[in-house]
């Protein structure tokens, strides 16, 4: 037992990844690829990916929503863990960090179960709904610009069915959550969404001390 979460020093997360973290050789590929792009800190960790991937099977998903793909880790770990037939729907902006993406996909033999949409997420949910795709999601995924965050939750929502998950990257922000001192517009944004959420009542929440602060939601 302890009364507060562990931190992880480097050897104690080196012993995550080796006994907590089933990662196929062709994330890992991926994952490492990333590592030498010029924007890598916005990739999430092995053992994020394979929270999502266990998401994604303890809920037997057979359809899940992603904001924010950046080069594919996350997708391809969630496209992965989908059965046959499932489906995963991935919202981003960049053809660029994309192509990335449509090559670890396609390399994986997931490509088939990926709709990416290239295009402001906002208008991608706006149109799913429209589309009439409201609850029918099992699991989402966020992880895009942060000041879109609060719009992506209550989009989720509305797309997500009774008892579906929303997983949300990013909620600790480095530690400037819990820094008065930060006032720049990802900080407001991260704090007032934390804020809003302990407090919605639509949600079911955890809070997990994971990457750089991931929380959990489940649509009640």
């Amino acid at each position: 037992m302890s009364p507060r979460t562990h931190q992880l020093d480097d050897r104690l997360h080196a012993y995550l990844l080796a006994h907590g973290v089933r990662e196929p050789a062709v994330a890992a590929r991926l994952r490492e690829r990333t590592q030498a792009h010029p924007k890598a800190a916005m990739q999430i960790s092995a053992e994020q990916g394979q929270l999502l991937a266990f998401l994604v099977e303890t809920l037997q998903a057979r359809r899940v929503l992603e904001v924010g793909t950046f080069t594919g880790y996350s997708a391809l770990r969630m496209a992965l863990a989908l059965p046959e037939g499932g489906e995963l729907v991935c919202c981003d902006v960049s053809e660029a960090w994309t192509a990335i993406a449509r090559e670890a996909w396609a390399e994986a033999g997931v490509a088939d179960r990926v709709t990416l949409h290239l295009a402001p997420a906002t208008e991608t949910l706006a149109r799913l709904r429209s589309e009439g795709a409201e609850g029918t999601f099992d699991l989402a995924f966020i992880d895009a610009d942060k000041e879109g965050y609060g719009a992506y939750v209550d989009a989720c929502h509305a797309l997500l069915r009774p008892g579906g998950l929303v997983a949300i990257d990013n909620v600790f922000w480095s530690g400037a959550v819990a820094d008065p001192t930060r006032d720049d517009p990802d900080t407001r944004a991260l704090k007032a969404l934390n804020a809003t959420l302990v407090a919605d009542e639509r949600w079911g929440l955890a809070m997990l001390p994971i990457g750089d602060g991931c929380t959990l939601l489940r649509r009640r």
